[in-house]
This record gives structure tokens, sequence and C-alpha cells, in this order.
């Protein structure tokens, strides 16, 4: 099997390592691909924004299959462009993927099909926002209504930050807070058939502690020990199973993956957000326990052949710790040399390339996850952590609590 795997990230290179490890891949082509994917692959370049060309180079290639990593592409319905030239694609289409691309479509989406989620209001004017703020009261949740690369929610007790978030967008979706541990369950769909992968949770602020700024995801571990029995089955009847149930009767049948972003509160599970891709960094966390073939899962849930496929797990736990630049989320410092990054095993890179000399530098915010597995969640944080301190890169930032919570019990589910 020759698959195109589209993106450039940590996603995509965790991605790109779990299908050179199944055997049935024959070959795999990343674009345009990273410093660390191409240690794996071969990397070609393409515009990810021109999706006649991703279409174009999926048919010289010659592939079976592609495999889409980012949200924006398929926002922009690069799986529609692949599939007019028959050819499989793992991704949903432009329509389908409107669940990521507009946090007011997802909740209406959600109305419709009775899944708990907030309450919220879509806000165009600082008069709507400014009501809608007052009408949940502090911490104040805003969100940009279409992609911001992760960086478009702010949770704040500070109003005037809030309305300013809000006045910065074109459209806000603001939310009431809600409280809980929070957790990510990503759900395989082939458009009928759907299979839940392990639960994760990732780290959302900058900083210990849950301080600071909101990110991309600081790091991430699976599984969850404190999980009440039955989550993942709770979240299926009532979330998965109902949204994409929604999509169908839509006419718009979902086949890819759906992130599921919840939180655990007193009243129950409520959605926080839906994504259309794996999620980062948790997914670099949950890749590393799969033991069923990549390739065939993702093959499987393109080609409508989802129910052949039975998910195994290797024991043990799995951490994953993301190395950032300095200044991120707001203008990260770039170009730095990174050292013993090169090669290195659970060192997944996502912002990084090369310069003229052939050196390894970061190209952005979040540089690099340092990913690890173990007999326990100890064992696990200990590899991950000893990873990141073999990595030299001058005013790097990373947390050093990712897991902490859950390996002392302090984790609570109301």
């Amino acid at each position: 099997m020759r698959i195109l795997l589209l993106g450039t990230g940590g996603r995509e290179h965790a991605l790109a390592l779990a299908l050179t490890a199944d055997p049935s891949v024959t070959e795999l082509v990343c674009a345009p691909g990273n410093p660390g994917m191409a240690a794996v692959a071969r990397c070609v370049p393409v515009d990810l924004t021109d999706n006649d060309a991703v279409a174009a180079l999926a048919v010289e290639l010659g592939v079976d299959l592609v495999v889409v990593g980012p949200e924006a592409p398929l926002v922009n319905g690069v799986a529609d462009a692949v599939r007019a030239k028959g050819l499989a694609v793992f991704g949903p289409s432009k329509a389908a993927a409107l669940l990521e691309g507009s946090k007011a479509f997802a909740k209406d989406v959600m109305t419709a099909a009775g899944v708990p989620t907030s309450r919220s209001f879509n806000c165009v004017t600082p008069e709507e926002a400014a009501a809608a703020l007052d009408a949940f009261g502090p911490p104040y949740v805003v969100k940009d209504d279409g992609l911001a690369a992760g960086k478009g929610v702010v949770v704040t007790n500070d109003r005037d930050e809030a309305l300013a978030h809000a006045a910065a967008c074109e459209r806000v979706v603001i939310e009431e807070y809600l409280d809980g541990p929070e957790v990510s369950l990503f759900v395989v769909s082939d458009g009928e058939t759907a299979v839940p992968l392990l639960p994760a949770q990732d780290f959302k602020r900058v900083g210990d502690g849950d301080e600071g700024p909101n990110t991309g995801g600081m790091g991430a571990y699976t599984p969850l020990p404190w999980a009440p029995e039955g989550l993942v089955g709770e979240i299926m009847a009532k979330v998965a199973e109902p949204t994409l149930a929604e999509m169908r009767k839509r006419g718009t049948p979902f086949t890819g993956v759906l992130y599921c972003g919840l939180a655990l509160t007193k009243t129950g599970i409520r959605v926080i957000e839906f994504n259309c891709r794996f999620g980062d960094p948790e997914i670099q966390a949950v890749l590393t326990l799969l033991e069923t073939p990549f390739g065939q899962l993702v093959r499987a849930a393109a080609t409508g052949r989802l129910d052949e496929v039975e998910l195994t797990w290797r024991d043990g736990n799995a951490v994953g710790v993301v190395i950032a630049a300095e200044n991120y989320p707001d203008t990260p410092v770039t170009g730095r040399v990174i050292e013993g990054a090169d090669g290195v095993d659970g060192v997944l890179h996502a912002g990084t390339s090369r310069d003229a000399e052939g050196r390894l530098i970061s190209s952005g915010g979040r540089v690099l996850c340092c990913t690890a597995s173990g007999a326990d969640l100890a064992e696990a944080r200990e590899k991950a952590y000893a990873l990141v301190d073999g990595v030299r890169l001058a005013g790097s930032q990373h947390r050093t609590d990712i897991a902490l919570n859950a390996l002392n019990g302090t984790v609570r589910v109301s």
C-alpha cells in the first residue's frame, strides 16, 4: 500500500512513524513533511492550500490512500478534490469538516443531536459579546468561530481581555465555563461504523499548574488512571454516535477522525469542542500504545470497511512533553539551532527545519514533542522527561508537570 501523508507538524511525524511501522505500507510519501518525517519517508513539496495541486500530486504518485493531517486543508476541501480523482482519503469532506471549521455549526449539530455541551451565544458585535459575557460571568470563555491553529480560545477572569479577544475576531462563540477534568477522545469513523482510540488528557496552558495563556497543547498522557469505569462507552453513546448520526442525516457523513474534547463536570459529560483531525500532542502519546497496524486502520476507515478492524493496545502508559520556542505562544523566537533531537527515538519534530548548512533549527512555536511509554505512568514520565533533558535549544520552555496530578492521584471527577 502506497500512502501520501499531508502535513508538517508533530502530529504528522507521529502518523508517519505509525504508518511506516505497518508492514502493509510499502511506501510513504510526506508532503511537505519536516526533517523528522524525512528520516523515515520521502518528502516532496506541495502547497497544502492548493487543492488541485494536492490532488494532482496524489495522482502522479499513484498512491492507494491519502491521509490528511492538518485541519486547514480539510476545511478547505482537499479531501473532496482528491476523492474526485477516484482515490481513497482518510479525512472528512469540506462539509463535514465544518465541525471544526465553525464552532457555531458544531453547536448547531450538537443541539440537533441532543449532545450535552455548554450553553453559548454566537456574537458578531461588541454589544452582543458584552451581553453574553455578563450573562455567564467569569471565568469568561471566548472562542474564535473559525480556525485559529489552537490559539483562538481565551479563558480569563478579566472582562476587558475577553472583550478584546472578541473584538479581534470576526465572529465568536461565548460559552459558560465548564468545570472538571478534561478528556480527549479520538473516534475513527468510516461514515457508518465508529471505533474509539484510548482516551487521553492534554495540557493547554503554557505554564506549570495550568498558568498562563492557552496554547496548542504542551503535553499529554494516556490512558487515564482516574477515568470512571465505562467512560469511553458513555462518550460514544452520548456524544460520538449521535453526532455522526446527525451528520449522516444531513447528507454529509463524517469519514476520518472525530476529536471529542470534553469536560467531566459535576452534571456529567459536556463537549468543549470537536476537531476533524487527530489532536496534537495527544495523538503522539496514543499512537505509542496502538498495536493494531495503523495503515490498515486508516485504510479501512477511508474505504468503508472499519467493521473489519479490531483495535488492540500495548499494556502500559505513554506521556508526551512539548518543547516550545522562547516567547511561545506569542511571537516565538525561531531560527535557533537544535541539538540532541536528530534521529532520537521518541523525539517528534513539529516546528523544525534545516538551515543552509543542514543544521536542525527551530521554525515554529511548538518545536518538538518528547514521547515515551512505560510499564506505568511513573516510568513513562521519567522516560519522556529524560528525552527532554537530552535536547538543547536556547530559550526553550516546557512544562514540568505533565501527568503529575494523575501520577499523584489528585485528579478528581465530581
